[in-house]
């Protein structure tokens, strides 16, 4: 069996690119972290660490072993944390990956109002689009997601339904993989992602997509894309960029993309300086709200925004805690 002191070696010298910075990580002698790693490449037989120059880079080997290992310690961790939680050992500590519109819009409601729920909790936040905020709850380095998904979008998947609200488990379709239901993550070819079962859903919030354009413009025209079709556009992250590709094509045409960034705010002020058009989720209005923009809703152009959790039920108090308060301060007051 591998020995996972010397697992944890290999990670932080994958993770930061020397013996000298993984050192400096764990707190290691370097000849101590160098041993570590002669001793694991002896209980694999494999060759795991080559030189490179003045320095060391991991072989495809190593690289490969380090992947698994960094899931398996993930895990181990989350399990560790887990168990503190439910003995009493120390106060509980929540991971949460989330992707900015969320960041700056649900989670601080919801950290507020888990604080005043339960003080001893510690909350940590890491900002993640969904693709990697999957990949840290599969590895354990997350404990919930917060994620979103375009509706309608090009897999042909119903919208969520009310069964969907209280959390969705895998089970097996024609092709050997996954189904997690409406508005899921498994197939998500643009994603990915491979996630083989244990993915548990929670359905947040359902939100419209806005069409954004100047407020100096005063055409008066109706929010049909196809209006627009020979403006500029202004795309933004790898899977809005494809849902407005998507949007488009429905309406007729291939857009004319000038710009690109994941920035909403970077986006709005594009706009509002009349460089071109964009669609923006309305989270993304609600974090920041330009006031040289004006917006309106596109009729059946939804994004749906999961809470996600990975593995068997029960969760822990304080995972239900937060999943529970997210769902709360999701809709928008009014």
């Amino acid at each position: 069996m591998l020995d996972v002191t010397r697992l944890r070696v290999l990670v932080a010298v994958a993770r930061y690119g020397s013996v000298t910075a993984a050192a400096r990580e764990l707190n290691y002698a370097q000849p101590s972290v160098s041993h570590h790693l002669a001793r694991l490449e002896a209980e694999t037989g494999i060759k795991l660490i080559q030189r490179a120059g003045r320095g060391i880079r991991l072989t495809d080997a190593g690289r490969l072993l380090a992947e698994r290992a960094a899931e398996v310690i993930g895990r181990l961790d989350a399990a560790e944390n887990e168990l503190a939680a439910y003995t009493g050992l120390r106060a509980g500590r929540l991971r949460l990956a989330a992707f900015p519109s969320a960041l700056g819009t649900i989670v601080p409601a919801a950290a507020a109002m888990l604080r005043g729920h339960q003080p001893s909790i510690d909350l940590r936040l890491t900002e993640a689009e969904p693709p990697e905020a999957l990949r840290m709850l599969r590895a354990g380095y997350a404990d919930v997601a917060l994620v979103f998904r375009y509706f309608p979008d090009d897999a042909g998947l119903e919208a969520p339904g009310p069964d969907s609200a209280e959390g969705l488990t895998a089970h097996g379709n024609a092709r050997g993989g996954p189904v997690f239901g409406a508005g899921s993550f498994a197939d998500d070819e643009d994603a990915g992602i491979d996630i083989t079962e244990g993915l548990r859903e929670r359905l947040i919030l359902d939100e419209p997509i806005h069409l954004v354009t100047s407020a100096h413009n005063t055409e008066q025209a109706p929010p049909e894309l196809s209006r627009y079709a020979r403006h500029r556009w202004i795309a933004g992250c790898d899977r809005c960029r494809a849902n407005l590709l998507r949007q488009c094509a429905q309406a007729g045409f291939i857009p004319k993309i000038a710009f690109t960034t994941d920035d909403y705010v970077a986006v709005q002020a594009l706009v509002a300086a009349d460089l071109g058009v964009s669609t923006l989720p309305a989270l993304c209005l609600r974090a920041a709200r330009h006031p040289g923009v004006k917006t309106t809703p596109l009729a059946g152009a939804r994004r749906h925004v999961f809470a996600v959790r990975y593995g068997d039920p029960p969760d822990p108090p304080a995972v239900t805690m937060l999943m529970d308060v997210l769902r709360t301060v999701a809709e928008p007051a009014g």
